[in-house]
């Protein structure tokens, strides 16, 4: 015989059902924000307390470019403060976009764009990556960088998808 609250508890969604519904909300509330599924990292300092510095690599496919996936790898800071999300993340990010099937478009893209945004720190620090439409060349561009709501970092990385010469790409 069941319980009056374990009939109350089975009814109430579960942790990870609650944070699948959040990102999906997120992402219904960010259009055309890419979310990166981590690829894999690697330890580059040994923390006693809280988990190890580290380099981690996410993979995104462009929410408007399908057949281009990207690449970020960037440091993420480890010991108790990175464990609990309170660290700021140093500047330093790589990007590498690649065709990894035939490109279409979903629409007209913008000569410049936002495809991904990340926190690297509690407050007002994120990592980006912006697309830019060279027509000249018929190229994607895609450069990840900092940003702080005070100062940002100068550090950056670029990567060029080079468009097939028959398929134009749309701009608005």
């Amino acid at each position: 015989m069941l319980k009056p609250h374990a009939v109350l508890e089975s009814r109430r969604p579960s942790l990870s059902a609650s944070v699948a519904a959040a990102v999906l909300a997120l992402g219904v509330a960010l259009p055309g924000v890419a979310v990166a599924e981590t690829v894999g990292h690697v330890d580059t300092a040994f923390k006693l307390i809280g988990r190890n510095h580290q380099v981690v690599v996410e993979a995104f496919d462009d929410p408007s470019v399908k057949g281009v996936a990207c690449y970020v790898s960037r440091a993420r800071t480890g010991g108790l403060k990175g464990t609990f999300g309170l660290a700021e993340d140093t500047s330093d990010a790589s990007v590498a976009c690649r065709q990894v099937g035939d490109i279409s478009f979903s629409g007209p893209l913008r000569e410049q764009e936002e495809v991904f945004s990340q926190s690297a720190s509690i407050l007002f620090k994120k990592v980006r990556i912006v697309r830019m439409v060279d027509p000249k060349r018929n190229t994607l561009v895609y450069l990840v960088y900092s940003d702080k709501l005070i100062e940002g970092s100068p550090q950056n990385s670029v990567t060029a998808v080079p468009v097939p010469a028959a398929l134009a790409i749309p701009l608005r």
